[in-house]
């Protein structure tokens, strides 16, 4: 049985999970109307796959005869002034979500709950992967500044990856 402190911090992870899947969908529908299809792409690819860590800690609450309360999700922001603004963000919230699934970690390590350490770990590797990436288009997208002809030629780069 899962602890009920460990439960409550899993569903509010789930709820965080499910927000940010919401906003890489904003993200990329701002990425479509600004013409940006590579970058629409990143970002929708980005989005299932918050989507999928959400169901990982919903399958692990299920799998241990949990409770899972899903909350409202926030209503992500739409409008972005720029991609070097989403990547900003995207970035934050990578480092918020680390954040709590540390905090998961140290709760789990506290509780002496040794599945969900065992699980929590791949959700720690999983996001130095997370940052690294956000981090480093981030920085590409600082070094070429506003040249247009440089946004296309990493809007096709980031279009690769929808098409794995």
């Amino acid at each position: 049985m899962l602890n009920k402190g460990i439960q409550d911090a899993v569903n509010d992870q789930i709820n965080k999970e499910l927000y940010s899947s919401y906003l890489y969908l904003a993200m990329s529908s701002y990425f479509a109307e600004a013409n940006l299809s590579g970058f629409a792409s990143w970002m929708r690819v980005q989005s299932v796959e918050e989507y999928g860590h959400a169901m990982k800690f919903y399958g692990c609450v299920i799998e241990r005869n949990g409770h899972v309360e899903l909350d409202t999700i926030d209503k992500p922001q739409a409008k972005f002034k720029s991609p070097v603004d989403v990547f900003k963000q995207v970035l934050e919230n990578e480092q918020k979500v680390t954040a709590m699934i540390n905090k998961l970690y140290e709760l789990a390590v506290k509780e002496k709950d040794y599945p969900s350490q065992i699980m929590l770990q791949w959700f720690v590797t999983e996001q130095l992967e997370e940052e690294k990436s956000a981090s480093d288009i981030l920085e590409q997208l600082k070094m070429i500044g506003d040249s247009p002809v440089s946004i296309i030629m990493m809007d096709r780069q980031l279009a690769a990856r929808g098409n794995k």
